[in-house]
């Protein structure tokens, strides 16, 4: 296999990068100008400048490949300037598959998001089928995700060999922004965290996530979605955990969630003029209010997915974070 990865240099990519190497995969990374490549260091991987918003660069980037992972994303609650996180998601999906097309790819798997999924919220697992509509979107992150994969879907019918991955919330090391779910471990290392709104999120080691990326080109059926997925949790078992590792004691208070939520609208408020980043999301309020819990069924049965525990990426994730100096 040679395989170009687009977002190799973010979270999951660069252990996508890695994995496909440890495969025995000839691996091309895109990273864009001036972009962190510290995920890549002693990475044996061909580095390609270029950006999903430019075809040139593309076609340029997929030539002698044989497969394509588009995992590249802007993945934030809050931006200030949302009109970016839709060209990059949307638009930028539609360059990168575009290219494939015209380069006769043999294999696509585009990582999507369990947010564009259905998701009952009350606790019951939601899966690859279960009904969801562009108004059940919370924030610009899923809404632009939602958007992108119809696009990605729209490739089928001109018959791009096209498998959809949706990863729950992966943990672990290498989450270099960090992403919201890691922005969580650290405040709660950095003892910033003495209360929480309570909510519900599958977890997944990154490193298995990325293992099922490589399933998923290698087993998956073309046209068709896998979560990849593991533990179904709710927010104080995390913190629980989060503590054993630690020794940190976990929060004790449990807010409730209508102030809350007034708090991220007029936080919300607050950052529409100063263009500094809410304390509060009002994104993460509203997806807070439901239970986000998911299924891996069909990858466990139709791609041989495996997971182990959910404790073992959070210990990782702990030790990475305080050693590369993000607690404060």
């Amino acid at each position: 296999m040679k395989a170009l990865v687009t977002g190799a240099t973010g979270f999951i990519g660069s252990h996508l990068v890695r994995e496909l190497i440890k495969n025995g995969a000839s691996v091309r990374a895109l990273a864009r100008k001036g972009s962190d490549r510290r995920n890549l260091a002693g990475v044996d991987a061909e580095t390609v400048e270029g950006d999903i918003l430019d075809r040139a660069s593309l076609a340029s980037a997929i030539k002698s490949c044989d497969t394509l992972f588009h995992a590249a994303a802007d993945y934030r609650l809050w931006t200030k300037n949302p009109a970016a996180m839709y060209a990059a998601n949307v638009d930028g999906t539609e360059n990168v598959l575009e290219t494939a097309l015209a380069a006769g790819i043999g294999k696509v798997v585009y990582t999507s998001s369990v947010g564009t999924l259905g998701n009952p919220g009350d606790g019951t697992s939601g899966d690859e089928e279960t009904p969801v509509a562009f108004s059940d979107m919370v924030g610009d992150y899923k809404k632009s995700k939602f958007l992108a994969e119809r696009t990605a879907e729209s490739f089928l019918g001109r018959g791009l060999p096209l498998v959809i991955v949706n990863p729950s919330t992966p943990v672990g090391p290498l989450d270099i922004k960090p992403t919201p779910t890691g922005k969580i471990i650290v405040d709660f290392l950095s003892r910033r965290m003495p209360a929480y709104l309570e909510t519900g999120l599958n977890l997944i080691a990154v490193e298995e996530c990325a293992r099922g990326h490589i399933l998923a080109a290698e087993k998956g059926r073309i046209g068709e979605k896998y979560i990849l997925g593991n533990e179904n949790l709710m927010l104080a078992d995390i913190f629980e955990m989060l503590s054993s590792i630690s020794g940190i004691p976990a929060p004790r208070f449990c807010l409730p969630h209508t102030p809350v939520l007034i708090a991220a609208y007029l936080n919300e408020a607050i950052s529409a003029v100063t263009g500094r980043e809410p304390l509060i999301p009002l994104a993460g309020v509203r997806m807070a209010k439901k239970l986000m819990f998911f299924s891996s069924k069909k990858a466990r049965m139709e791609l041989g997915f495996e997971t182990t525990t959910a404790y073992d990426p959070l210990q990782r994730a702990v030790e990475w974070f305080r050693t590369n100096g993000y607690l404060k």
